[in-house]
C-alpha cells in the first residue's frame, strides 16, 4: 500500500514481481510526487523502477535477475531503462537497451503547461498500428565521446516523432516551445516523451536558472524547474 499518493505502477511492478516470484517479501511504499501527471518525463516508470530496486534489495536479488526485468517490460516500456538509472539507447518497445553512455552534465529546463498528455492518447493520434515500425531511421548514438557538443550534435539531428501527434491533442506545446526558444541563451529545445513537458539545453547552470526564473515571471501558471541531466 502507498502513502500520500496512490501510483499504479508501483503497484503493478509489485503485484506482477510477486507473480513471478511467489516467495518474495513485499513491503510499504510511500511515495510523495513532485512531478506534472502525464506529463512525459517518465515519472511513473521512474517509480515503477525504483520500487523494483527496492523489492531487489529486500530480497538480495540482483538487478540482473530474470524476474526483475520481466516485471520491469511488462509494467512498462520505459521501466527496464530505469531499473539501473543510466542513461541509454532505447528500441523496439523499450526492452531492446543500448550500452550506458557516458554523457557530460547538462543544463536544463523542463517546462510542463499544466495539461495532461496521456501516452496512449499520442500514440493513437500517430496512427500506427500494434506491432508496426516508424519509417523514419533509427536515432543516432554519441560517436565521440561524452563531450557536450557531440551530445548536442546527435539531438539536432534528432527529433520526436511523437510531438505533432501531441500538438494536435495539445496545442499549448507550441506556446511552451516559443517560450523557451525566447530564451536568449537556450541551446537548443526538445519535448520529453509524449509531453506535454519541453525540455531546453543551456550551457551553465546559472543560464538555466536565469531562464527558469524569467520563464515563471511570464506564465505563472506554469510548472516549471530547472535541473541538470548526467
Amino acid at each position: 500500500h502507498l502513502g500520500e499518493t496512490e501510483d499504479n505502477h508501483i503497484l503493478a511492478a509489485a503485484q506482477t514481481m510477486q507473480r513471478l516470484k511467489p516467495e518474495i517479501r513485499l513491503g510499504a511504499f510511500h511515495l510523495i510526487k513532485r512531478l506534472p501527471v502525464a506529463s512525459g518525463i517518465g515519472g511513473g516508470s521512474a517509480d515503477a523502477a525504483a520500487a523494483l530496486r527496492l523489492l531487489a534489495r529486500l530480497n538480495r536479488l540482483s538487478l540482473t535477475d530474470p524476474a526483475l526485468l520481466d516485471a520491469a517490460i511488462t509494467t512498462g516500456a520505459d521501466v527496464p531503462v530505469c531499473l539501473e538509472s543510466q542513461p541509454r539507447m532505447m528500441r523496439g518497445i523499450g526492452e531492446q537497451l543500448g550500452i550506458p553512455l557516458h554523457l557530460p552534465r547538462l543544463f536544463a529546463v523542463l517546462v510542463n503547461p499544466r495539461i495532461s498528455s496521456p501516452t496512449p492518447d499520442v500514440f493513437n493520434a500517430i496512427g500506427l498500428s500494434r506491432g508496426t515500425v516508424h519509417s523514419d531511421a533509427p536515432h543516432l548514438e554519441p560517436k565521440r565521446g561524452p563531450s557536450t557538443q557531440a551530445v548536442f550534435e546527435v539531438l539536432r539531428a534528432s527529433t520526436n516523432h511523437m510531438q505533432p501527434s501531441a500538438i494536435r491533442l495539445i496545442p499549448a506545446i507550441n506556446d511552451v516551445e516559443a517560450a523557451l526558444a525566447n530564451c536568449p541563451k537556450c541551446r537548443l529545445i526538445r519535448m520529453s516523451g509524449s509531453g506535454a513537458t519541453l525540455f531546453g539545453l543551456f550551457d551553465t547552470c546559472r543560464d538555466a536558472g536565469q531562464a527558469a526564473k524569467s520563464l515563471a515571471r511570464m506564465n505563472p501558471g506554469w510548472w516549471i524547474k530547472a535541473t541538470t541531466i548526467g
